[in-house]
């Protein structure tokens, strides 16, 4: 044999034996990516793209889990699922999986859309309302028994009918030039028509659009498609039904408030229980962790989701599940406990409660959020404690974290939100819901809101801080019984004064010697208090209905 064919085959050899090296040093990576637990990948799937357990590994995992669609080659599969063997926790998530094949989409326009509590609208008046970009305008029509929602522009003009009337034949009118409409939408009198001309007012360019709705929970929803094979979808397709608000055993008082940020940021905020103790540190009160904690309560928590699919997912929070059912609805609540025999209580024998929350988009960097904590104990105390102090300390847990979350969503936007898996840094499980969350919004919804071109995607501008976090344009002018104590309390303020000076004026006109010495200084004292309790009131009808700053750094 030639010596240069010595060299060749040696060569050869060499070669083979690096590839045999190259694959069992992969495969070694993969074993120890997946060597977490008992994990065992099926061979034969039985739900495609279904995350039948939590999306996270843990030392735990006992059961079969579906990580990956199936189909996706050896190599595809450790290049998504494999970050670096976990050596330091094994409470860091998964990795996001990519999802190879076109996955089933959301359809942002074939949903119900919540627009308000109807406990906090008005039959009196119209109200303008945005939901995914589009205004509406919102109107009780006393001859059909029923909320209309049209489109918030009289087609003459496009004057915004919300800023119009009910007028004396229960039409909605344009104040502009008294176009006036029906439930439907049909324009029922135009009064620069000559009555002897033609009937121009039966022209379908007269009319404005009208979109389906329904009253249910309590609450006002509209399609947000004004198409006539619309008409008639409630017969099809009903908004997602919350059984505690309408169960009469449960507690039901309801808020609402126009957010300053984002739809994606208002749910994956409300997903995290794990900020509770930082970002409202002194509002609400946590149990003594049982594993070491810091000064505010933090600890580990075990949080993991199941069943992700398109119609959202479910996930265990310890204490209870949780529920997210697109486009709005995150509700987490206690499971049904058994008696000491292993029987399930009945409803009616346990204490049960739930947090409902409805995150509406509105538009970008706005959302707006419908809040229900439905329980079936201490009944009487909604029933003696009125709606608005409640809504007082709801809305200050709202603005704890509210400058933090607006920040936050301009860093988010600056780098895409199809980046956030890479910019944010999620290693443990109390972020599991986040995560999940997410994973949910890319996947079957294109990672964000689709506004159909309505919006360029830049976020309106910062403003001011006392702009920013406003309660009373955001939360006191929507809500009925806030809006109501605002109006009262300034009534009881102005009285103080008036007492306050009235006691003073009659001290200094009486005549020296007409009044006693103890009933003069019962008059200054009288005036000296209504006037400080006037000047605490103006300060607390303010504080908690106007502005509210939060500085953390003295929590």
């Amino acid at each position: 044999m030639l010596q240069s064919d010595k060299v060749l085959i040696t060569k050869s050899i060499e070669v083979q034996q690096s590839q045999h090296h190259f694959v069992d040093g992969r495969n070694m990576e993969a074993v120890c990516a997946f060597s977490v637990g008992t994990l065992h990948i099926p061979t034969t799937p039985k739900t495609p793209n279904l995350f039948r357990k939590s999306i996270f590994l843990s030392n735990h995992v006992s059961s079969t889990i579906s990580l990956v669609p199936w189909g996706i080659s050896k190599s595809k599969l450790f290049t998504a699922l494999s970050p670096p063997p976990f050596t330091e926790s094994s409470n860091q998530p998964e990795a996001e999986p990519e999802f190879e094949g076109q996955a089933e989409k959301f359809d942002w326009y074939s949903q119900w859309y919540p627009l308000m509590p109807v406990c906090d609208l008005d039959k009196r008046k119209p109200h303008g309302k945005r939901v995914l970009g589009i205004d509406v305008v919102v109107w009780w029509d006393r001859n059909e028994g029923a909320w209309q929602v049209h489109d918030d522009a009289c087609p003459h003009r496009l004057a915004p009918l919300s800023e119009g009337r009910i007028d004396q034949w229960g039409r909605l009118q344009c104040v502009y030039h008294g176009w006036c409409f029906n439930g439907k939408g049909e324009c029922k009198f135009i009064p620069q028509a000559p009555p002897d001309g033609p009937p121009i007012h039966t022209s379908k360019k007269a009319c404005v659009a009208s979109y389906p709705s329904t009253v249910q929970n309590d609450i006002l929803w509209f399609w947000p498609n004004s198409d006539p094979q619309y008409k008639d979808i409630i017969t099809r397709k009903r908004p997602p039904h919350i059984q505690e608000i309408d169960d009469p055993s449960f507690t039901k008082l309801m808020g609402n408030r126009d957010i300053p940020y984002g739809y994606e940021v208002l749910i994956e905020n409300l997903m995290d229980p794990a900020h509770v103790p930082y970002a409202h540190y002194g509002l609400m009160r946590t149990p003594e962790p049982k594993v070491k904690a810091d000064r505010e309560g933090g600890r580990p928590l075990e949080l993991t989701i199941e069943n992700l699919d398109i119609n959202g997912f479910t996930a265990n929070q310890g204490w209870g599940r949780s529920k997210f059912m697109p486009p709005c609805i995150f509700s987490a609540y206690t499971p049904d406990q058994p008696s000491s025999s292993g029987e399930i209580k009945k409803p009616s024998a346990q204490k049960k409660m739930s947090l409902i929350f409805i995150c509406v988009p509105v538009s970008p960097g706005k959302s707006r959020l419908i809040w229900c904590f439905p329980r079936n104990f201490g009944l009487w105390m909604d029933k003696i404690v009125p709606r608005w102090i409640f809504h007082v300390g709801q809305n200050l847990i709202l603005d704890s974290d509210l400058y933090l979350l607006h920040v936050e969503e301009h860093k988010i936007m600056d780098i895409g939100s199809n980046n956030w898996q890479k910019a944010c840094f999620v290693p443990t499980k109390s972020d599991a819901l986040v995560v999940g969350y997410r994973k949910w919004l890319k996947k079957y919804a294109g990672g964000q809101v689709d506004w159909r071109g309505k919006y360029s995607g830049a976020l309106p501008s910062t403003p001011p801080r006392e702009q920013l976090m406003d309660r009373y344009w955001s939360h006191v002018v929507n809500c009925k019984s806030c809006n109501s104590a605002y109006k009262s309390l300034n009534v009881a303020e102005v009285m103080l004064q008036m007492i306050s000076v009235a006691s003073i004026g009659i001290v200094a006109t009486m005549k020296q010697g007409t009044m006693s010495v103890a009933t003069r200084n019962s008059m200054v004292v009288l005036a000296v208090l209504s006037f400080a309790l006037s000047r605490w009131l103006a300060h607390f009808i303010h504080r908690n209905f106007r502005y509210h700053d939060y500085d953390h750094a003295f929590r």
